[in-house]
């Protein structure tokens, strides 16, 4: 079988450095926010392009964190989309926000700054806006920065799945305000564990984060500002996020290349690939693509010996346990696209072999009636 993700590939080559860093952790006696932290913080901030890093527990944290340093709480509204698998939702809802979705674009499956643009026009609690670049790919952030500039609100990142997505040069995190990633096993530069970073440019906002995720101690157990939460990296995960980091954009490319070859070579008129452009700002995390017989495809393939998944099946205004608070919310592009995406193994790891057999078992699927 085919995996859509490989780890125990993707860390081999890489096992006697991991190792050697887990022992220095190890033998430092330091283990929460020491040195490794905040060498991997200032590691990251210069890759990202951004002044600060704030390194954290998880990237559903980096967005609750940035939305309590952005003072969003009970009675504000965020905007956001609602295919993206609940993350930003529950960092809205973990603040005493209201989610205030809105519709994607039909091509790319994000946040459409457009339609935004009108819906803000008359929502006047709305305070922030969540931007998800979704599966690897560049959300349209520079028209978003500026609906959230003249309307006064914060535009806030969702970068867990796009590290090192950039246009013009500019990488993802750093449009907004803030920017929150995910380390997550999975992601494009995964931890071997949970762990998160937020970056920003904003000194006054950097300094609020870091007390943010320390409990809102100003000192060792002197709290000067509510809100805060215990969400902290610890040693291993960043001194293993330091042995990965120079490998990402060799990664990034590996995984790109993978997606152009299945854009130029699946050819089955029921599947509906994604959109092409610029590859600099696509990082393909996950190769999604899009067919009605979604059920049927996936078991084709898996009886061809393909993992496939799906990201992701319910929209977040759909899930049961918020069926009561977003009863009567409806979006039909988000509706289409839970109902339709399928995703593709897509990672660094995969043979050409492999992904030729990806390939050829699209082709050949029959189509149910």
């Amino acid at each position: 079988m085919i995996a859509i993700n490989d780890l125990s590939r993707h860390h081999a080559p890489l096992e006697a450095e991991l190792a050697a860093a887990v022992a220095r952790v190890v033998k430092s006696g330091r283990y929460i926010l020491g040195p490794e932290v905040e060498a991997f913080e200032q590691a990251f901030a210069l890759w990202s392009g951004a002044r600060h890093c704030v390194a954290v527990g998880n990237g559903t944290d980096a967005l609750e964190l940035a939305l309590r340093a952005a003072a969003i709480g009970p009675g504000d509204e965020v905007a956001t989309v609602a295919n993206a698998g609940m993350y930003a939702t529950t960092a809205i809802h973990a603040v005493g926000a209201t989610p205030a979705y809105a519709e994607i674009d039909a091509r790319t499956l994000l946040l459409d700054a457009a339609e935004l643009a009108v819906r803000l026009a008359s929502a006047s609690r709305v305070r922030a806006i969540v931007a998800t670049h979704l599966y690897g790919r560049l959300a349209d952030v520079e028209s978003l920065a500026r609906v959230a500039r003249e309307r006064g609100i914060v535009l806030i990142e969702d970068c867990a799945q796009a590290h090192g997505a950039a246009r013009g040069g500019r990488k993802a995190g750093t449009f907004g305000s803030i920017g929150c990633f995910s380390f997550y096993p999975t992601k494009n530069l995964g931890a071997l564990g949970d762990a998160g970073a937020l970056v920003t440019d904003d000194e006054a906002l950097a300094g609020r984060l870091r007390q943010l995720r320390t409990y809102g101690w100003s000192s060792k157990y002197h709290c000067a500002i509510r809100g805060g939460i215990n969400s902290r990296m610890d040693e291993l995960q960043a001194a293993v996020l330091r042995v990965k980091l120079p490998h990402v954009e060799s990664w990034n490319r590996r995984r790109r290349a993978i997606a152009r070859y299945y854009t130029g070579t699946i050819v089955h008129p029921a599947i509906a690939l994604p959109p092409g452009g610029n590859e600099e700002e696509d990082v393909a995390h996950l190769y999604v693509v899009r067919t009605a017989k979604r059920d049927a495809l996936r078991a084709h393939l898996a009886a061809e010996g393909v993992a496939a998944d799906v990201h992701y099946p319910v929209a977040d205004y759909r899930q049961e346990a918020f069926s009561a608070v977003m009863a009567g919310v409806a979006l039909k592009r988000t509706d289409d696209a839970c109902a339709t995406v399928l995703s593709l193994p897509c990672y660094p790891e995969m043979t050409d072999a492999e992904v030729d057999s990806v390939v050829g078992a699209c082709n050949r699927w029959q189509v149910p009636n």
